[in-house]
């Protein structure tokens, strides 16, 4: 048997002294790396890793400044929401707890935060399957099934209904806010008291006998009805969700067509999105380019800015074509379809690029410089000379090659006042940021393209052929 090594008793060597050692500082864990968050359809799938998982945008920002949990070890957080009741149980596990100089993370206030009077116990979430089926059919009951004109097949199942945000719709609401809070990137919850409120319900009904519930939520949108003088009334998305299981079956697709026949049916001023996602977007311009292109008032114009694109000659950019639509266009296109002036311009410039050529290099060339000159003119402003406005780059510690500043110069000021010239390091600088987000831009442009010309060939057929 091997004996071990006995060491040397300091006392008798005042030479050698004992070591201390410190633990280091926890470095904690980020909560994107340790909570998962699942939607069961069913009481089996409760507990369940096999349940749907849903892919929040960010659970850090949830958890302090730096997005860490302190003190545990291993730690594991599994959420499970309910797709019938939108309650929610979270199941907590990790080996030990131990304050390593950042203290002990309490989880149950930040989650309670998160899911609010919708995070219960276990025994009380398997219960909620059955006890909390009736509300949804209420909510279904008391509202308005809208027929609308899908571009997509349609499920017979699948309805949508309108209901004004009171009552059972508000609680509805209210347990739906959790979802809104992990998927949609910056979103807030709306305030109900609020006059004017309303939500379309994506429904589809239960083809089993045996479900616990008569129909699903497969997603949402919030929508605002405010005053607009003298006599009318706008119409603002301001949220909009379609839940991960249903997600790429055109449900968002149908929430927006319907909005838009709403506020034709109605007579809305016009129809606004609040801070829409860059795919929230993009679906919405698939939308109302595939409307424009068969809305007859806009081809004489259109037709006219595609022909002088492919004429003119703006190689060598001693001559300048605005590719705008005539004022009183925009106009009308706001009175019959309800899209407003900001988002038709965006849908005017793919139009355009529609009825273009990509092979032809020269009109090609021509519609960059037009977007070119757009970009340049809103960043910058149009004005020449000393007067106008100016970009600068600024020093910082986020991305020195992309932060800048934008101000404004003007004739007559004191000396002191005046504007350093830009160096032409300034001017290299500024032309590469403005050809980026040109570039950006026209990403997007042929993106959208490329899906209305995917579903809209028949419309494609009768648009400009000059």
């Amino acid at each position: 048997m091997a004996l071990k090594q006995k060491g040397t008793d300091a006392a008798a060597d005042p030479k050698k002294r004992r070591r201390v050692g410190f633990s280091g500082i926890d470095a904690g864990v980020e909560a994107n790396e340790c909570m998962k968050v699942f939607i069961a359809r069913n009481p089996d799938e409760a507990g369940s890793a096999n349940s749907t998982s849903l892919q929040p945008f960010d659970l850090n920002h949830f958890f302090g400044e730096d997005g860490k949990i302190y003190g545990y070890k291993n730690l594991k957080i599994n959420v499970w929401i309910s797709a019938i009741s939108f309650h929610a149980y979270a199941d907590i596990s990790f080996e030990e707890t131990s304050d390593g100089g950042k203290g002990i993370t309490n989880l149950k206030p930040v989650l309670q935060n998160i899911f609010g009077e919708n995070l219960v116990e276990k025994d009380e979430f398997l219960k909620t399957f059955s006890k909390e089926c009736e509300y949804l059919s209420n909510v279904v009951t008391d509202g308005n099934v809208i027929k609308y004109g899908a571009s997509i097949d349609e499920d017979s199942a699948v309805e949508i209904v309108r209901v004004e945000l009171q009552g059972a719709a508000a609680f509805l609401y209210c347990r739906l806010v959790p979802l809104i809070l992990l998927l949609v990137e910056g979103s807030t919850p709306i305030d109900i008291t609020e006059h004017g409120w309303e939500m379309l319900l994506v429904v589809k009904k239960s083809a089993q006998a045996s479900s616990s519930s008569n129909f699903l939520v497969l997603g949402f949108a919030a929508v605002h009805h405010f005053y607009h003088y003298p006599e009318s009334t706008r119409l603002r998305i301001s949220q909009i969700l379609v839940l991960p299981p249903y997600q790429g079956e055109g449900h968002g697709l149908r929430l927006l067509e319907t909005i838009n026949s709403i506020s034709e049916s109605e007579n809305i001023y016009d129809v606004t999105i609040e801070d829409p996602s860059d795919y929230l977007q993009y679906i919405r311009s698939s939308i109302d380019c595939l409307r424009l292109l068969t809305f007859d008032p806009i081809k004489p114009a259109l037709c006219s800015m595609v022909s002088s694109l492919k004429e003119t000659n703006l190689s060598k950019r001693t001559s300048s074509l605005k590719m705008v639509p005539p004022s009183d266009l925009a106009e009308t296109v706001r009175q019959k379809l309800k899209i407003n002036k900001k988002q038709f311009l965006r849908c005017w410039e793919i139009l355009i690029y529609l009825n273009l050529d990509a092979e032809d290099r020269k009109s090609m060339d021509n519609f960059r410089a037009c977007i070119y000159d757009r970009i340049k003119g809103e960043i910058l402003g149009t004005s020449t000379g000393p007067n106008g406005k100016r970009l600068v780059q600024m020093p910082s510690n986020f991305d020195e090659e992309t932060c800048f500043a934008v101000y404004w110069t003007q004739d007559g000021g004191d000396a002191d006042d005046q504007t350093v010239e830009q160096q032409p390091e300034d001017l290299k600088t500024q032309e590469q940021q403005l050809n980026e987000v040109v570039d950006s831009q026209m990403e997007e442009i042929v993106e959208v393209a490329k899906n209305v010309t995917s579903r809209g060939k028949d419309k494609l057929s009768v648009s400009c052929s000059v």
